[in-house]
């Protein structure tokens, strides 16, 4: 069983600050961290290959302090991690990125199941891992809160939905997304910190991967973010003075005012 995990090294916290000149996130003096949603695609990877053997690759495209979050990984229960870091990936919207992790997938060769967290803390979309399915021309499964079975070239697994779940079998390989109720993240041991820390992790970068340059980073993304700022919240109160049938008067009034009423 070839597991491939796609992680993300997010800020670690919600207190992040926006350069203007370039509307990206100010990531120095941030803790960085894998995104949240991933720990239970990694956890839930390192759980198939106890069951069925085979190996748990983590895969994260980012810039180089990106390698603390494989290391990691790694101290997780991923067998070997892989770093995919160039400038040119940089300013990636998840197209670019979706083809840009499919390109490293294929370099990978064979593997049965790619999983990834259901979405990310900072770009909140939840659209690689369907877009990453479309470009590998496999099937996908979004919201997965349990595999069940997985034989013959099969897996079966349950997907939430608002009604409830829903049971769906797909064929070998695939891509799935997981959600949190999947299961509990470990901690790391102390044999996987030591083995973190000694851990070769290559770097794959655009002739590395082969990949056309017009389409990874900003150059192959179809959306592009023209400006980010945080909403100014105005709070402003009133309060009416006198006898209650005045204080409803004045009220009334200004909800007139306003065109409420």
């Amino acid at each position: 069983m070839n597991v491939i995990v796609c992680l993300k090294q997010v800020p670690g916290t919600a207190q992040v600050k926006i350069d203007p000149e370039t509307n990206t996130l100010i990531r120095e003096g941030i803790e960085n961290v894998i995104n949240p949603f991933d720990t239970y695609a990694l956890e839930e990877g390192v759980r198939l290959k106890e069951r069925f053997g085979g190996k748990v690759t983590a895969m994260s495209m980012g810039p180089p302090q990106a390698e603390g979050a494989l290391r990691e990984a790694v101290s997780l229960g991923a067998d070997e991690a892989i770093l995919l870091s160039d400038k040119a990936f940089a300013g990636a919207d998840t197209w670019a990125t979706a083809y840009t992790l499919a390109s490293a997938v294929n370099k990978l060769g064979q593997y049965d199941i790619i999983i990834c967290g259901r979405q990310t803390l900072d770009g909140d979309t939840g659209q690689v891992g369907p877009e990453l399915s479309e470009m590998l021309e496999v099937p996908f499964v979004a919201y997965v809160s349990r595999i069940e079975e997985i034989a013959d070239g099969q897996m079966r697994v349950q997907r939430m939905v608002e009604e409830g779940h829903e049971v769906i079998e797909a064929p070998l390989p695939t891509v799935i997304t997981v959600v949190k109720e999947i299961n509990v993240p470990r901690l790391p041991s102390l044999r996987g910190i030591v083995k973190s820390k000694s851990a070769v992790i290559p770097v794959w970068t655009v002739p590395d991967l082969g990949v056309d340059q017009s389409r990874v980073g900003l150059a192959g993304s179809f959306t592009k973010v023209i400006k980010v700022f945080f909403p100014q919240r105005v709070c402003q109160g009133e309060i009416f003075q006198g006898e209650l049938g005045n204080q409803v008067e004045c009220l009334m009034g200004k909800l007139k005012d306003a065109g409420l009423v």
